[in-house]
């Protein structure tokens, strides 16, 4: 299975509800999904009542999306989740959270997560004082997220910080903003990660 590379904001359109992939686009009046309110096609303005597989399956789908992780990612994480005592839901959550791509996002480095993903891959981001570019790199409590030396004077990346008030920072993180450095305090509980997902359906649509 390919890397979707269509236009993002039919995804959104999809889910019939934001999922914000294209960074400051959707905070403002030309976002897909406030302009036209109902699924892209043909069929999309036909009300359809969804059966108990499909509501599982769009959860599933809306928080692939989200991440930008491919279908055998996704189960690799859930399996894992699963391993682990406790809530599978919130693990599953909690261990796309802690990617390095969606942490370099949530400091604000990046407007999306995709162009997040690309400066993974570029090199431009540190974990700890090594270069890393592993987009799925999965950070641990305690580890400091930066920039290379160059890449701190980076264009793209000092219009990110600057608009950052969008978003916020999660109270899991740290940023130091003279440094440009953020810090994980601690591993995000399912209260502090704000996304739209009921993350049961995805667990019950996993264990048929």
């Amino acid at each position: 299975m390919a890397r979707y590379r269509d236009a993002l904001c039919r995804l959104c359109r999809r889910e019939s509800e934001k999922l914000f992939l294209k960074g400051d686009r959707c905070y403002t009046d030309k976002c897909a999904v406030e302009r036209r309110k109902y699924p892209p096609g043909q069929h999309g303005q036909r009300r359809r009542k969804l059966s108990d597989y499909a509501l599982q399956l769009r959860e599933k789908q809306k928080a692939k999306e989200t991440y930008g992780v491919l279908e055998n990612q996704f189960k690799r994480y859930f399996y894992m989740a699963d391993k682990k005592k406790g809530i599978t839901g919130s693990y599953l959550l909690q261990l796309l959270e802690c990617r390095l791509d969606n942490v370099v996002f949530r400091l604000g480095f990046a407007s999306n997560r995709r162009q997040a993903r690309q400066l993974v891959l570029h090199g431009h981001v540190t974990v700890n004082g090594r270069r890393v570019n592993i987009p799925s790199k999965l950070v641990r409590q305690g580890d400091v997220i930066g920039l290379k030396e160059s890449s701190k004077k980076n264009v793209i990346i000092e219009e990110n910080i600057a608009k950052m008030e969008h978003r916020g920072l999660p109270v899991w993180l740290e940023m130091d903003i003279t440094e440009l450095k953020g810090k994980i305090l601690h591993y995000p509980t399912r209260d502090e990660i704000q996304l739209p997902v009921q993350e049961q359906l995805i667990v019950e649509l996993y264990s048929k």
